[in-house]
């Protein structure tokens, strides 16, 4: 379940890990299925980042059932066109499976979100500065034509002055972990109140239980530093 109002992180991988963009022409060929998505369904992106073989958006839907309707056709769509440019139909899974996401609190827990993902490729060192990577919402708002910028949304708030700077600085091990936990696990990411809440309205509960002696090391996620 999702619900509008709340902005999500979304996530999906290629099957085994395995390369889902290989050249130029891979990731313009999703980037148009992304662009032909909002034109289906009115989904306010407000950042994202494609990697070789993964991707990550943040997206803010309007209403519910919103995320899950535009992400379902986006990678339908992706993968059966990346089977009919390859001749691989009828070869196996493109995707490891149904994308994952997690909600966001809207306070510094979504600007720590926002930064993570615009700096995926500099963490990966494909890049010497974030802005570099032309597959990625960064590069779209400091570098591209001013149409390329349509399919991104106002972020709530504002994007801070300093943005550029803040996502080149590294972040955090702490911040980085606290993330990969709620993409594994599909928890919200926010403060303990505002998690507690949002995973009893969404019914994520489980999502917040020990999972093992690293989980109970962890509890929530740590509000960022």
């Amino acid at each position: 379940m999702n619900i509008g109002g709340v902005a999500y992180h979304v996530l999906n991988r290629a099957n085994a890990r395995l390369p889902l963009f290989e050249c130029r022409s891979d990731y313009a060929a999703f980037a148009a299925v992304v662009a032909e998505a909002h034109e289906r369904v009115a989904m306010r992106t407000i950042g994202y980042c494609i990697m070789p073989n993964h991707w990550h958006m943040v997206l803010w839907p309007r209403e519910d059932g919103e995320l899950t309707a535009f992400v379902r056709w986006l990678t339908h769509t992706h993968t059966m066109r990346w089977h009919t440019h390859y001749g691989s139909a009828g070869t196996g899974h493109l995707y490891q499976g149904r994308f994952k996401s997690f909600p966001m609190q809207n306070d510094e827990h979504f600007l720590t979100v926002c930064r993570y993902v615009e700096r995926n490729a500099l963490r990966a060192n494909l890049v010497e500065r974030a802005e570099n990577w032309p597959w990625s919402s960064l590069w779209r708002r400091h570098c591209g034509a001013p149409e390329a910028r349509e399919i991104l949304t106002d972020w709530p708030g504002g994007i801070p002055s300093n943005w550029l700077q803040t996502v080149n600085r590294p972040q955090s091990e702490a911040e980085v972990e606290a993330i990969r936990l709620a993409v594994r696990r599909g928890r919200p990411y926010g403060l303990p109140a505002w998690t507690a809440r949002t995973a009893d309205r969404l019914g994520l509960e489980t999502t917040l239980r020990p999972r093992g002696r690293s989980a109970l090391r962890t509890g929530y996620s740590p509000a960022p530093r």
